[in-house]
């Protein structure tokens, strides 16, 4: 059974939110849930833990709220665990345990929107290779929420860490962090090159943390002929454990670009990106490469 703990400071959110997920299997729990784990099976199999444990976690977290059990089987009765939305306000901590380890134990502590081609990192976001993104709904630049994957042979995903319309709305410091430069030359570089990627059969959406209008103002200013996608909510770096930085109080995707076929399995990762027009044409090349053959 698990021991809730009496941390005896009514007044600190602190101690009380470690009375729910200050045991680490809880927040694993909570991190496989948004990279669509849901059963009670499928959990046990990727963190390997004991049914009785696995079980007293799920229940801790039903019944604080994080996770609600939802039947997917009637006969027998079945049920999965989906995160609630006070779940969901969960993803930001989990992120920034990342965004540290990153850093401090598997970087060198500085901030910094890229990362060493034989990083661990890189070595995390390569993995992704043959995943599968779970189904999650995005709001594009006027806020209407859509699946990032389109129904096309390939979505070519480029993650980038932020654009603006203007100079002023960048954080201060933005051109000294190593990798943060040339947002807007990626998303025009693709903007130009758009028509040779739907002839491959291949859609192009561009994903940041920004709010929507900002991405809109973007890309009204740039001629953009193609969605860009908000994941301010982290939904989609939590799924698929997406490098981040902080700048300007905001987790930011480090650029990065995924190729993702219409049953939504990632074919192809670029990271870390250090030549943007080199990486554009790589996706080109990759997904012209894996189109099918015409019938």
């Amino acid at each position: 059974m698990v021991q809730r703990t009496a941390l005896g400071d009514a007044d600190c959110s602190i101690a009380q939110a470690l009375d729910i997920v200050g045991d680490w299997w809880t927040l694993l729990i909570v991190r496989d849930a948004a990279r669509g784990v849901h059963r009670f099976e499928d959990f046990q199999r990727e963190l390997g833990l004991s049914r009785k444990v696995l079980a007293e976690r799920l229940k801790l977290l039903g019944e604080a709220g994080v996770l609600a059990r939802v039947p997917y089987m009637e006969r027998p009765l079945r049920h999965e665990y989906r995160l609630t939305p006070r779940g969901r306000g969960l993803l930001p901590v989990l992120v920034a345990l990342q965004d540290w380890g990153d850093t401090w134990i598997l970087g060198e502590g500085e901030m910094t929107a890229t990362t060493g081609r034989s990083s661990r990192e890189a070595e995390r976001v390569h993995a992704l290779r043959g995943a599968r993104l779970p189904e999650l709904r995005l709001p594009d630049r006027f806020g209407e929420a859509r699946d990032p994957v389109a129904d096309t042979p390939f979505t070519v995903l480029y993650c980038f860490p932020g654009a603006y319309a203007r100079a002023e709305s960048y954080p201060p410091g933005w051109a000294g962090i190593p990798g943060a430069k040339g947002c807007t030359l990626e998303s025009c570089t693709y903007r130009d090159q758009l028509a040779e990627f739907t002839a491959a059969g291949a859609t192009v959406h561009g994903v940041s943390t920004q709010r929507p209008d900002e991405q809109q103002e973007f890309a009204e200013a740039e001629g953009l002929r193609f969605p860009l996608f908000s994941d301010a909510d982290l939904e989609l770096v939590t799924a698929l454990r997406l490098p981040t930085f902080r700048a300007a109080g905001v987790s930011r995707i480090k650029r990065l670009t995924l190729v993702v076929d219409r049953e939504r399995t990632v074919r192809e990762v670029f990271y870390p990106i250090r030549d943007i027009e080199a990486s554009v044409r790589a996706a080109l090349a990759a997904v012209r490469r894996d189109r099918p053959e015409p019938r």
